[in-house]
């Protein structure tokens, strides 16, 4: 696995042994910064340059170290495994990301507080968990997302998925067994 795009294209990342984690594939993030580089993510260059990120069910972090090495400003990750958040400050400690980030060790369904609002967040959970819907209410009930903010939920290729009250489902994206769905948060823009 390695970062694809950005000042640190090409650098490997460090995964947990075993199957506790299912990292993004390389070929299903490179779609997927692709598709929010272009079209109607794209306002003037990249969405996500000098912006802050959330990587919820973060694993090894490569969806939020991926934003990083692409111009995000900041990016905050949370996860639970404690094998995959070490592997995740490893990641971020070899490509010297630790001052852009911040690590919670929790739940994405029951976050702390934000220390600030994101417009761009990432959900990885485990397939077939159910688990994205109440993490979006969550996160956003706790201050991680700026309204309009942009989010991105992988789940599995058949998995079914119904966004919660203040989402909205703007694209949906098909990678071998990997579905990307593309919401908004609603309110009014910054």
């Amino acid at each position: 696995m390695r970062v694809v795009g950005g000042r640190h294209r090409g650098r490997q990342l460090a995964a947990p042994p075993g199957d506790t984690v299912r990292p993004t594939s390389d070929r299903a993030r490179e779609a997927l910064f692709n598709i929010l580089s272009h079209g109607e993510f794209a306002t003037a260059g990249q969405p996500f340059a000098d912006e802050n990120v959330l990587d919820a069910f973060a694993g090894t972090g490569a969806l939020g170290i991926e934003a990083l090495s692409r111009g995000a400003s900041r990016a905050a990750f949370i996860e639970t495994d404690r094998a995959a958040l070490s592997a995740l400050r490893r990641n971020l400690a070899v490509l010297d990301e630790e001052d852009s980030a911040d690590v919670v060790a929790g739940d994405a369904t029951r976050p702390p507080r934000a220390p600030y609002a994101c417009a761009l967040a990432f959900l990885d959970p485990p397939y077939r968990s159910g688990l994205a819907a109440p993490a979006l209410t969550a996160l956003a009930a706790m201050g991680w997302l700026v309204p309009c903010a942009v989010a991105v939920v992988e789940i599995a290729a058949g998995e079914e998925f119904f966004p919660p009250d203040g989402f909205t489902m703007i694209d949906e994206r098909k990678y071998g067994a990997a579905k990307l769905l593309f919401l908004r948060r609603e309110g009014a823009a910054r």
